[in-house]
């Protein structure tokens, strides 16, 4: 079913088919974390629905979290098409988007207009392409800014392969400056959001400590794990194509062994107040299950939801 199709079953009010479409009936039990209720553990990640665009109808598909962006103070186009890419043989997508989106002004507009909300709302903020780095800190503020009367919780990207010079935010440092004055305003706000930091696969375990070390310091609600990856290992698609698409991060199924290493490591090493959000190849009921037992407490899905569609939620959890 294609997007547009969505809206239009949710404008006409079928939300029903909606669910009957995915077999969405209740997947699990409600779950309590961060001090929000999430009505079932899956959740769709940041990039599918970037301006806010889907919220209502792919909540009635079942999700109990939607993270919409990411968004950035201004509207930017993004990088040059094309910039998304199928790999079927190894289930994966490339892509290099590039944080194309209408601004944060847009998406806080379209979250205002929400008729319902029976999904969890995250807002997932970014810097503009334009901003230094040493300024970036006043682009993620804005975003945060607009959005908090109106999102549930909060995730902070640092980690896009595909804007440059973003990864070197989430170096200890400048990581711990900007999320500090993040957390300044939100604490000062009447009800503080849960703040969460969306990190890179492409790690060192020294790297993994110092988000750690930032984490607890700034005394995050939790981290997401992880992003696309910059690497290319041990894919089925031939060189020769790998190089036709070029740059990009990875997503899909060969992200799946690297995104459990690094959920299990930071479930180990993080306090367990802080929560883990599990995302990077998840399609299935046992990668569900693999990343469960890993340490994620809720886990989000992407690359999965683009090849299976809509019933990809009641497959993962056997209904």
């Amino acid at each position: 079913m294609s997007m547009s199709m969505l809206v239009l079953s949710g404008r006409l009010g079928l939300n029903g088919l909606l669910r009957s479409i995915s077999h969405y009936e209740q997947l699990e039990e409600p779950v309590d974390l961060m001090g929000l209720r999430f009505r079932n553990r899956i959740g769709l990640a940041a990039g599918f629905d970037k301006n806010g665009e889907y919220i209502l109808p792919l909540s009635h598909l079942g999700f109990g979290h939607i993270e919409a962006g990411t968004v950035t103070p201004r509207p930017q186009s993004g990088n040059p098409l094309p910039r998304l890419f199928r790999l079927p043989t190894d289930e994966a997508l490339i892509n290099r988007m590039g944080f194309n989106n209408e601004g944060v002004k847009a998406l806080a507009k379209r979250i205002e207009k929400l008729t319902s909300r029976p999904a969890i709302i995250g807002g997932n903020i970014g810097k503009n392409k334009d901003t230094p780095n040493e300024k970036a800190v006043d682009d993620y503020l804005n975003c945060m800014q607009v959005l908090h009367p109106l999102v549930d919780y909060f995730t902070v990207n640092v980690s896009s392969p595909n804007t440059p010079g973003l990864r070197a935010l989430q170096e200890k440092e400048p990581l711990l400056r900007l999320l500090s004055e993040l957390q300044h305003y939100n604490q000062g706000q009447t009800k503080p959001r849960p703040i969460l930091l969306k990190i890179a696969p492409d790690l060192t375990e020294q790297d993994l400590d110092d988000i750690v070390s930032v984490a607890v310091a700034s005394h995050l609600a939790g981290v997401i794990a992880t992003n696309t990856t910059i690497s290319r290992n041990s894919l089925s698609t031939n060189e020769s194509e790998l190089e036709r698409i070029g740059a990009g991060g990875l997503s899909g199924a060969p992200l799946l062994s690297r995104s459990l290493e690094v959920v299990r490591y930071l479930r180990a090493t993080l306090p367990s107040d802080i929560r883990l959000i599990g995302v990077g190849g998840v399609s299935s009921a046992a990668s569900y299950r693999q990343m469960r037992s890993a340490g994620a407490d809720l886990v989000q899905i992407y690359t999965g939801f683009i090849y299976e569609g809509p019933r990809i939620l009641a497959n993962i959890l056997g209904k």
